[in-house]
């Protein structure tokens, strides 16, 4: 079976991935996947699902029970008979016609083997169920990692994005200080009216407002990496050169998301309903248990009425031995039985529909997804000619602002425009990498991105 995600060489990565280190996408993904809880509480869940296995084995072991005690109370007794309950101690003997608060002591030693030796492979059904519910808690730690990486490289991808669009920004506050510097000059030789001065600085105002924002993202990009890397985020810093300078290669997309982890923890879910259907199944049998018990009794009452001193009866003084073989049917067990299995089934229905509905999400995820990729290509080939253009009209309107021909608006637009284009130029190879993500996030396997994007 194809394991959702396959980090190689991650123990490298762990002993490098120290606080403040910088981090690569794929140092991102091993580091959340070693100290996120959410793995680890699922890899506990696992283990205790194994230990059900182990347990539901044990039902093929015989049983020894061990008792004893010791008593001091009266020896009175009557005919009749009594229903089992509590508060109404047992006793044995003769009557003896008397009603005396005379006591004695009396004591117990025993020791009751019990075996089943066939049961008509309840028990067997019983160790598979517990086998089917290991697997699901192994498929579940699978869906866990799968998850977390998931998250852990689309915050990665975001804090990418950020970074670039707060270089953009801040391009765009030294292209308008160099503009309200000119306008100064060009207002203060009176070549220019003072509003434009208030405009510029208006607009500077503006960008340094746009920077601001572009840092704030940046601090909130790295706040959520860190949720999942354990890194403060002051001490995070990233290495985003390969995913920045090159976009991903035209390999072969995946076409069907059978292997995705969600859909393999679903389809163990199914197979556990179905266990639990066939251990109902098992259950309408009788039950042959064989018996063995040793037991010692000792008792300061005689037959003939009279009582015996000290601590007679302290210690098993009467032995016996006893071996047997017993059978139990629940004959009335059929009915709620019955209810049961109907029980079983609808919930191993509901299970396949879920997978069926799972599998139809995600086949439109990946449709989506390679949708958003085709678009964020496009989009990335097309930005650099709207930035040149964005430049070349931006260094047109400034000459043509020095020149007196053209108006400042003319210019802070332009500026604005060069900054917008800047920005989405930037994002641009950005938004591919994250549309690869949401591919490979819908295929289940995030291997084929981070063999890509470099060690």
């Amino acid at each position: 079976m194809k394991l959702p995600l396959r980090v190689s060489c991650m123990a490298a990565v762990l002993v490098g991935a120290l606080p403040g280190q910088s981090f690569t996408l794929r140092q991102a993904v091993a580091e959340a996947l070693e100290r996120y809880p959410a793995t680890k509480v699922s890899l506990e869940k696992m283990a205790a699902a194994a230990g059900a296995v182990n347990l539901a084995r044990t039902a093929y072991l015989p049983r020894l029970d061990f008792s004893a005690q010791a008593s001091r109370a009266t020896r009175n007794n009557v005919f009749g008979l009594l229903f089992p309950q509590a508060g109404v101690p047992g006793i044995s003997g003769p009557v003896l016609g008397t009603n005396s608060l005379e006591s004695v002591w009396g004591s117990a030693v025993g020791l009751q083997f019990a075996w089943e030796p066939f049961d008509f492979g309840l028990r067997r059904t019983n160790v598979a169920q517990a086998e089917a519910g290991r697997r699901r808690a192994e498929a579940s730690v699978d869906r866990t990692r799968f998850e977390v990486a998931s998250a852990a490289a689309d915050a990665f991808l975001t804090l990418v994005a950020a970074q670039q669009t707060a270089i953009a920004a801040e391009a765009g506050v030294r292209r308008s200080k160099v503009l309200q510097t000119t306008v100064d000059a060009l207002v203060n030789s009176q070549l220019r009216p003072g509003a434009d001065a208030s405009r510029a600085r208006a607009e500077a105002a503006a960008a340094e407002i746009q920077l601001i924002q572009a840092q704030q993202a940046i601090d909130a990009g790295k706040a959520s990496l860190s949720q999942f890397v354990g890194t403060p985020p002051e001490r995070i810093s990233i290495q985003p050169d390969r995913l920045l300078n090159s976009l991903p290669d035209g390999a072969p997309l995946p076409e069907d998301v059978a292997s995705h982890p969600i859909l393999v923890e679903q389809h163990a879910a199914i197979q556990e309903a179905e266990a639990a259907q066939r251990v109902l199944d098992k259950s309408y049998y009788p039950r042959f248990n064989l018996l063995g018990a040793i037991y010692g009794r000792g008792t300061g009452a005689m037959t003939d009425g009279t009582t015996l001193g000290g601590l007679s009866g302290l210690g098993p003084n009467i032995h016996n031995w006893a071996v047997g073989f017993a059978v139990t049917f629940p004959l009335l067990d059929l009915p709620s039985l019955k209810v049961r299995k109907e029980i079983a089934a609808h919930q191993q229905l509901a299970e396949t529909a879920r997978y069926e509905k799972e599998r139809q999400d995600l086949s439109s995820e990946l449709a989506r997804a390679r949708a958003a990729l085709e678009g964020a290509r496009k989009v990335a080939q097309n930005t650099p000619v709207q930035v040149a253009a964005a430049r070349d009209a931006e260094r047109q309107a400034t000459a043509r602002y020095k020149a007196g021909l053209g108006t400042l608006i003319e210019v802070t637009d332009a500026q604005r425009l060069v900054t917008q284009s800047e920005i989405e130029d930037n994002v641009a190879r950005v938004a591919v990498w994250r549309a690869e993500l949401g591919i490979r996030m819908a295929e289940g396997d995030l291997e084929p991105l981070l063999r890509r994007t470099g060690p």
